[in-house]
């Protein structure tokens, strides 16, 4: 699926305040670590 650049923003600052740990929140939102880092990359 593929996500527009909010989304992607989105998900970053979802990260970023979450206070479960970068790990456990990728968990929540069903994101693997792999994909959050290329949307780091992508979007920064």
């Amino acid at each position: 699926m593929r996500r527009s650049a909010s989304e992607k923003l989105e998900i970053i600052r979802i990260v970023e305040g979450s206070e479960l740990g970068v790990k456990r929140t990728l968990e929540e939102l069903g994101i693997s670590r792999s994909t959050f880092y290329v949307l780091i990359i992508v979007v920064w």
